[in-house]
């Protein structure tokens, strides 16, 4: 049985679609404002990579309490909180960031990732089982669509009105006074302001619509049983090892697809390539999951399964990867590129098989996974500090190859450890 029939569950999903829109616009401004924190803050690499890092670990400290703040709420009144706290983020980082105090910004879009924890803790097992589980995958390649549009202008939108002329000013800061090098980077950061109190006002807009909307509660317990009421036998959420195997994957699942997204524009850098280039190099990688997603629209699961998809994807990461090792320039960073086309069905293919089965368990399982997404602060931070000794290329393929191996692990046997089979 769906949990939501009719027209009324595509009223949902279109709803839900429009968040997943705003997870993609605010997610993917992280790979651009890596860049723009170099120069705005005039830190290093490695300081300037805290952007992402600050965002992702916010997923791991407030997935779990996000799983708490449901039970009480409501699927409903959580996405609409999750906005609010995100509106508060945006206000937060415009504010420190135009003062450029770094720490005060990092909170920012801590508290931003903070309220998309409470939002996707929400929405990802809502649109899973909004249907039939087996066709899940295909429900949440429609919500990376609306993503990853949203992520393909991201980039640009900040380009345009944040970060234009950046390749000229940075010679400009280079070659200034201490007293005009501060003016520039002050007037620079200053940027961000009007853009992100808009933002602000728009994510509150939306939290107020959210909480009018026609959207349904869902019974997660009931709509994600196993039949027969399997799972009624565990008394922990930590009996269901397909699920804690679905966690690592996760996390070394969002490692790679930022990687390959926020740091795609560093990545260039080390050719040589030129900065006002470089600055939209996300959209690329972006461009590649949006034709990812279409693809596994059409084939999932009218010709392929998810779980045989999701190990096609991890095979051809470890080729891409691989790939971008062994060329150079423009070739090579069409390799990372080409990395989003391997990783857009991922996510859509694990979320479902991790939580498959969970009953009563849906919630605080959905809330593990999330935290999984922690993977985004570890693995590109990673690759920033090992790149000061080593060669970049080489430490890109090293992180890589290791995070798409265990991919296909889960999906050839991980996502069946310990399931209980009804009847």
């Amino acid at each position: 049985m769906t949990a939501v029939q009719g027209s009324r569950q595509y009223t949902s999903i279109a709803i839900i679609g429009l968040l997943f829109f705003i997870f993609g616009f605010v997610t993917w401004l992280n790979g651009p404002l890596i860049t723009f924190a170099k120069l705005a803050f005039n830190v290093s690499e490695t300081y300037a990579f805290l952007i992402p890092s600050a965002f992702y670990i916010s997923y791991f400290c407030l997935a779990l309490p996000s799983s708490v703040i449901l039970r009480r709420t409501g699927m409903k009144k959580g996405m609409a909180l999750g906005l609010f706290v995100m509106a508060i983020g945006a206000l937060v980082f415009g504010q420190f960031t135009t003062h450029r105090w770094y720490p005060g910004a990092l909170g920012g879009v801590f508290t931003i990732g903070a309220g998309l924890a409470i939002l996707q803790t929400a929405a990802n097992p809502y649109i899973s089982i909004l249907g039939p589980i087996e066709g899940a995958a295909q429900r949440i390649a429609v919500m990376g669509i609306c993503n990853k549009i949203a992520g393909i202008l991201a980039p640009i939108a900040l380009a345009a009105f944040v970060m234009h002329g950046m390749g000229d000013l940075a010679a400009q800061v280079e070659a200034a006074a201490p007293e005009a090098k501060e003016l520039l980077l002050n007037e620079f950061a200053a940027r961000v302001y009007g853009p992100y109190m808009v933002m602000a006002g728009l994510l509150v807009l939306l939290a107020i619509g959210i909480l009018f909307s026609p959207l349904p509660e869902v019974d997660t317990a009931e709509a994600n049983a196993n039949e027969g009421g399997a799972e009624s036998n565990r008394r922990s959420v930590f009996q269901f090892p397909h699920l804690l195997l679905g966690v690592i994957c996760l996390f070394v699942y969002v490692g790679v697809e930022v990687l390959a997204g926020d740091a795609i524009g560093i990545y260039g850098e080390g050719f040589g390539l030129p900065l006002d280039k470089t600055k939209v190099f996300t959209s690329y990688t972006l461009g590649a999951m949006l034709l990812g997603y279409l693809f596994g629209l059409v084939a999932i699961p009218r010709y392929i399964s998810q779980e045989r998809y999701l190990s096609v994807s991890a095979l051809l990461g470890i080729v891409f990867a691989i790939g971008a090792f062994l060329t150079h320039g423009y070739v090579s960073v069409g390799f990372v590129a080409a990395l989003g086309f391997a990783n857009a069905m991922m996510w859509p293919a694990i979320f479902p098989l991790a939580i498959q089965g969970l009953g009563r368990f849906t919630e605080t399982g959905s809330a593990l996974l999330i935290m999984g997404i922690a993977g985004g602060a570890v693995i590109p931070q990673l690759f920033a500090v090992f790149k000061q000794s080593h060669d970049f290329q080489l430490v890109f393929t090293a992180l890589a190859v290791p995070c798409y191996l265990y991919i296909l692990f889960f999906a050839l046997r991980g996502h069946n450890v310990g399931r209980v089979k009804a009847g």
